[in-house]
């Protein structure tokens, strides 16, 4: 009966040691992924921090890019989430920063009791564009605006619009040549008002639009629409 008693405290005492041991290991793995988090912390600190005096960290802010990124907002909330913006940049001081806010629209003809028309619409709901010089030092305050979630990009983190996705949301004004010239008829290829025919009124360079003038709804009515959407009929 002792024998027994002792063989189990034995095997009682083994299975402490390995419970301690497994402990010890989980212990151990948790405090390495801590220190890894930590690692990765200090890899990914704010450039503040890698200056000494403000004046150094000011000259850094000075020479980067002033780029578009992508906000997402609450749904209708495009709009507050401009206007509340803007205010933040009042408030902070922020004019050399950040530099333009854009709601992405577009024209498309919608058809109502039977009657066509040519509206303004939302292309991109619950985003807005905002061109600034990002640095981790306004992070919150733009994330902290009342109407915006955060920033498109990984794990919610800044990511630049490429210069295609600028050039195609018509963000930049961009000086084109161009070999139209008002009064020159036309025909629009693409849109929504594609297949329709019209004069050219008036010629933007910077941005690459043209008014023409075309009948629709059984009158005539000016249109904004991009260079590229136009062939020159020749007469």
């Amino acid at each position: 009966m002792e024998e027994k008693d002792i063989t189990t405290e034995q095997n009682l005492e083994n299975s402490q040691s390995n419970i301690a041991n497994s402990i010890d290991t989980v212990g151990t793995d948790i405090n390495q992924k801590i220190e890894n988090v930590r690692t990765e912390e200090i890899v990914e600190k704010s450039p503040a921090e890698e200056y000494d005096d403000e004046k150094g960290y000011k000259e850094f802010v000075d020479s980067l890019p002033a780029k578009w990124y992508v906000l997402h907002t609450f749904s209708g909330y495009e709009n507050v989430a401009k206007e509340n913006l803007q205010t933040v940049i009042e408030k902070f001081n922020l004019q050399d920063r950040i530099f333009d806010i854009v709601i992405p629209t577009e024209e498309v003809v919608e058809e109502k009791n039977g009657k066509k028309r040519l509206v303004e619409r939302k292309s991109m709901p619950c985003y807005i564009l905002v061109k600034m010089k990002y640095a981790d030092d306004i992070w919150h305050n733009v994330i902290r605006t009342r109407g915006i979630t955060g920033f498109v990009g990984p794990k919610g983190r800044p990511l630049a619009m490429t210069d295609d996705e600028v050039i195609k949301l018509r963000l930049e004004k961009i000086k084109v040549d161009v070999d139209l010239k008002e009064g020159d008829k036309v025909e629009i290829v693409d849109g929504p008002l594609n297949g329709q025919f019209g004069e050219v009124t008036a010629i933007d360079t910077e941005t690459g639009h043209v008014s023409v003038n075309v009948e629709m709804f059984n009158r005539v009515t000016p249109v904004d629409v991009e260079l590229s959407q136009l062939r020159r009929i020749n007469g």
